[in-house]
């Protein structure tokens, strides 16, 4: 058991110190604010304050973590040896910057709570990141930061009792669109087919036509290639289905016919259905019920985890609304165009509401690489560098690497990929 002395108790402390000693690195700890028993207490102990007590492991606190609501801090990035930190403790503390108010700052994704422009879907642009503009997005600092705060702690502890998680993997699958041209119903492939030919998208005319013979054809469908894949290497995986009615950003096939149905209900046989949240849902916490419940009905079991579309999300807003409908995993924490750990680290967390200043119910997974991300690189030489850098990050403070893939790009050629086969690779050399 580890003792931690502070001043004062919060909610923030007792936050961000689980995260990092009980979850990340399987450390039991307690707190305490009277000296005295702090001072008797003969196990591994630290201290969290402005001064050190005795000589014992002291880390300088920042004032963040005893703090409410939301200011504007100006923050130097520095160096812990070749780790990027901030919030700097001078030389007294045994750690050279307060990780738990880094930390903090990072998982509850605080700099999201300051005024920023948002790109054209309401999104917080990484560009706008501590992480992005300090060159550290690729690292899952929180996470390393608690690793090297271990081994500092067996050098003062030997006898400190640990237990460190290994190293795992999940694929996403996101399912917006479970096909380009087959049972979209009439009007919809006139429509589509009209457009095409006016568009002089003769190739997609082609295909449509050969997949109104076929449905088999239809190139967003993968599935049974995906479930032969995942069964071959033993894959954790999760589909993502949206389950929605069409509009301007939602263009899935209609929740109501059967063979789409039928689809959702043979993927669940193999893997965990997870709801793609309409973007309509996205301020409509009666419609992200609905859509829950609707496709719980198809299933027959329980919807417990989300992803928003587009990986849109407004502070806290979308995380209360997620836990009105009753979801208690997310999977939208990540940048769909920017590889690299937005929240700063590759474990999972709950969700801090700053706004309320308590810890909600609602474990966020955050993803490390999106393939529209990857999308952006022209060979598939780079793709795999640019992932096998994170990979190795994450492998080495064993965390929890994620990946999102849609059955779209799956079937679909971008310069000169052929998306199923980088699938395919990607997954055999970095599932394990």
């Amino acid at each position: 058991m580890l003792l931690i002395y502070s001043h004062k108790i919060t909610p923030r402390l007792t936050y961000i110190t689980r995260q990092i000693f009980t979850r990340i690195l399987g450390i039991e700890i307690s707190f305490t604010i009277k000296v005295e028993d702090f001072i008797k207490h003969t196990g591994p102990k630290i201290t969290y304050t402005k001064q050190a007590l005795q000589n014992e492991f002291f880390i300088r606190s920042n004032d963040l973590l005893f703090e409410q609501g939301i200011n504007d801090f100006h923050i130097t990035v520095k160096k812990w040896d070749d780790t990027p930190c901030f919030f700097s403790a001078g030389e007294r503390s045994n750690v050279p910057f307060d990780i738990f108010s880094a930390s903090f700052y990072l998982l509850s994704r605080y700099e999201e709570y300051l005024p920023h422009l948002k790109d054209v879907h309401g999104r917080f642009q990484p560009k706008d990141s501590l992480a992005f503009r300090n060159d550290f997005l690729k690292l899952p600092v929180v996470d390393i930061w608690a690793n090297k705060l271990l081994e500092l702690l067996k050098e003062k502890f030997p006898d400190l009792e640990y237990n460190l998680g290994s190293y795992d993997f999940t694929s996403l699958i996101d399912v917006t669109s479970s096909h380009c041209y087959a049972h979209r119903g009439l009007v919809r492939s006139a429509a589509g087919l009209l457009y095409d030919l006016g568009s002089l998208k003769f190739k997609r005319v082609i295909e449509r036509i050969k997949v109104w013979f076929d449905p088999k054809k239809d190139p967003y469908d993968n599935f049974g290639h995906l479930v032969d894949l995942h069964k071959e290497l033993n894959i954790k995986s999760v589909f993502f289905f949206q389950f929605a009615t069409y509009s301007t950003f939602d263009k899935n096939v209609s929740p109501n016919h059967n063979k789409f149905r039928f689809l959702i209900k043979s993927i669940a046989d193999y893997s965990t259905i997870a709801l793609a949240a309409s973007y309509s849902s996205f301020e409509d916490v009666e419609l992200l019920k609905k859509e829950r419940k609707n496709l719980k009905g198809v299933i027959n079991r329980s919807v417990d985890a989300s992803r928003m579309r587009y990986n849109r999300l407004h502070l806290p807003q979308t995380y209360r609304n997620l836990i009105e409908a009753e979801f208690t995993d997310d999977y939208t924490m990540g940048y769909t165009h920017e590889p690299g750990f937005r929240a700063g680290t590759c474990s999972s967390f709950y969700f801090y509401d700053i706004s309320l200043e308590i810890q909600q119910p609602i474990r966020i997974h955050p993803f490390a690489v999106h393939d529209y991300a990857l999308k952006n690189f022209r060979r598939q030489e780079e793709m795999l560098r640019c992932a096998s850098e994170l990979y190795e990050q994450v492998k080495q403070v064993n965390g929890h690497f994620i990946s999102i893939f849609s059955n779209e790009l799956l079937g679909d050629s971008v310069n000169k990929v052929v998306w199923k086969e980088f699938y395919s690779q990607f997954l055999r050399k970095f599932h394990v």
